[in-house]
């Protein structure tokens, strides 16, 4: 049977010392290990909700960009309609003014109809006729006879002229009529589309609000996943330091035993086996009992 290895008291300590100190390196490594993966798990996540929230942005966020083109283009179409709209007051304020000057040009005592003359006329022979009126009375219908004949006479020579000036106020009032119908008109679309771009205004605003609520969630999403990646990026430097620590006292460990298979080699004579054979064979039985004093094992 081979010799057995016989470390120095103060080397034995230090076996026993860095197998517990091993030990608990061991057991704080595996729990950042745990607590390490629990985190990046977390992470993946967040990571997950905010290619979610990103996804489900690009549709308010699309819509708003069209919303955003046709209020452009009601814009656009509130200036054409505002440009026609003043246009057509201008046409209107000329129209009536050229109705008022029409009217001024003709007097109304002149625009008296024939009929309306022939028909009082007859009225008032047929009140000389049938009535019994004092003398004075009479002549004074007789004057107005007489008055009402000789402007009958004047309004059939210028009846051509009070149907040519009538037919001009008829087209001027048309005229009237129409410019007024087109402000009308355009004011009530200018009024319709300015509704239409404020209801869109009021869309763009609700959705922006919307796609704001969304942003704000990802950032803070993406302001927790940060702070999950630096304290990831501490665990793994902790875990870092831990293995190399653990590789040091155990490269430590390995060099104590390869002094004493050297000074097992330097003081053992062998008995049928060469040199060589007995250094392995002590120096496997030393590292054998070692590791039944306790296996070290980290994880990379």
């Amino acid at each position: 049977m081979p010799p057995r290895v016989v470390l120095s008291e103060e080397e034995e300590q230090k076996d026993r010392d860095d197998r517990d100190r091993l030990h608990a390196m061991e057991g704080k490594f595996r729990s950042l290990e745990t607590r390490r993966g629990a985190l990046i798990d977390e992470m993946h996540r967040l990571s997950s909700e905010q290619k979610a929230l990103y996804d489900r942005r690009q549709a308010p966020q699309q819509e708003v960009e069209r919303i955003y083109d046709e209020h452009g283009a009601l814009g656009k179409k509130l200036n054409d309609l505002r440009t026609a709209r003043e246009k057509a007051r201008r046409h209107l304020d000329a129209a009536m003014i050229a109705l008022r000057e029409l009217r001024l040009s003709f007097p109304a005592s002149e625009r008296v109809r024939p009929e309306q003359l022939r028909k009082e006329i007859a009225e008032l022979e047929h009140k000389q006729q049938t009535s019994a009126i004092p003398i004075d009375e009479e002549n004074a219908l007789v004057e107005r006879i007489r008055e009402r004949t000789r402007e009958l006479k004047g309004a059939e020579s210028r009846a051509a002229a009070i149907a040519e000036h009538e037919k001009q106020h008829k087209e001027a009032e048309a005229r009237v009529r129409a410019c007024r119908g087109e402000v009308d008109r355009l004011g009530a679309e200018f009024s319709q589309a300015k509704a239409d771009r404020d209801a869109m205004m009021a869309s763009i605003r609700t959705k922006l609000e919307a796609a704001g609520s969304l942003v704000a969630e990802m950032r803070a999403k993406g302001k927790a996943r940060a702070e999950l990646i630096e304290k990831i990026d501490g665990m793994s430097g902790e875990m870092a330091t831990l293995d190399q620590e653990a590789r040091r006292i155990f490269a430590e460990g390995r060099s104590r035993r390869e002094e004493a298979q050297r000074t097992l080699r330097a003081y053992t004579r062998p008995r049928g086996r060469s040199n060589d054979e007995v250094t392995t064979s002590l120096a496997d039985a030393q590292l054998q009992e070692l590791l039944k004093r306790g296996k070290i094992t980290l994880g990379g």
